[in-house]
């Protein structure tokens, strides 16, 4: 009897893309936890990452086998296409990231190999990701296909730059000599608390027809508009402490010691320092657009 019998193209389909995602999120976190060189700030980060989407995936996964397709909720489809679509540019994130810092500057030798295979495993994730994205929509039978609005777009955006903010600042050295840049995560920390909030009890952008026991609208307007102020602060905060000389910042690049190619393999304080400056602008430039979206509808 074949291994398949009973289940229909759709599922195996869907299963062969979860064993896919599962083998290229477990082979990262594997490589890094056996190499204390790729086990320091962005590392852990990344390392985090892979075994979130593993798990995540593992967990939906065994979901599906003991769960028969008929009897999930039947927003499930639309949850998978928004778990994945996270899932593509986290897991691109965690490559590019992961790759720039330790590839470039690690010497040759198994260190240097491991974090090759790392990088490599982890793009073919998020390409196995992208897959079940266009999968869920593509596939035949009647199945549910979220289409995200302008407005989702934008919000998934801001939660997507948020994980990327938190891979940098994983690195404490970054902001723990001034208070100030302290209260620049705190506001990374609430947005993206706010905004998860905002994911789950909307259904996961797919489930809107739901009966919210709060005023929905009221809450996506206060959270958007508490965000703007917050970022407002931490987009003039965060460089002003990094990078002006009069708070104790660094503005010259050749000037911090970090960026010295005879330290050990990272990317250097400066250019994490200027990454977090530039995603928060962008992340505020994305509240604003969805701010600006919201009143829109509601003039209209």
């Amino acid at each position: 009897m074949s291994l398949f019998s009973g289940l229909d193209s759709v599922t195996i389909v869907s299963y062969f893309l979860r064993l896919g995602q599962l083998l290229s999120t477990c082979v990262p976190f594997s490589l890094v936890a056996v190499e204390d060189t790729l086990r320091e700030g962005i590392g852990n980060w990344c390392f985090f990452v892979w075994c979130f989407c593993f798990s995540a995936s593992l967990l939906i996964l065994l979901t599906e086998l003991c769960i028969f397709r008929s009897r999930l909720p039947h927003y499930w489809d639309g949850f998978l296409h928004a778990y994945a679509f996270y899932f593509t540019f986290i897991c691109l994130s965690a490559s590019i990231i992961f790759g720039i810092t330790y590839i470039q500057y690690l010497p040759q030798g198994p260190a240097q190999n491991h974090a090759i295979t790392a990088t490599a495993f982890s793009a073919l994730a998020s390409v196995l990701y992208a897959l079940e994205v266009a999968w869920v929509c593509a596939r035949p039978g009647n199945i549910y296909c979220f289409v995200p609005t302008f407005q989702g777009v934008i919000r998934r955006l801001e939660h997507v730059v948020a994980c990327v903010i938190f891979g940098f600042i994983t690195n404490i050295d970054l902001y723990r000599h001034q208070p100030a840049l302290i209260c620049c995560v705190v506001v990374y920390s609430i947005c993206f608390v706010l905004g998860a909030v905002n994911f789950f009890i909307n259904g996961c952008d797919c489930d809107n027809d739901r009966r919210l026991s709060i005023p929905y609208p009221g809450f996506l307007v206060g959270q958007t508009v508490l965000s703007i102020l917050l970022y407002t602060t931490a987009v003039v905060l965060w460089p002003l402490y990094q990078f002006d000389e009069n708070f104790g910042g660094q503005p010259l690049r050749s000037n911090d010691m970090t960026c010295s190619s005879d330290l050990p393999p990272t990317l250097c304080v400066w250019d994490q320092r200027l990454a977090v400056a530039i995603l928060t602008a962008m992340n505020l430039l994305a509240y604003v657009a969805d701010s600006a979206y919201m009143a829109l509808v509601f003039v209209g």
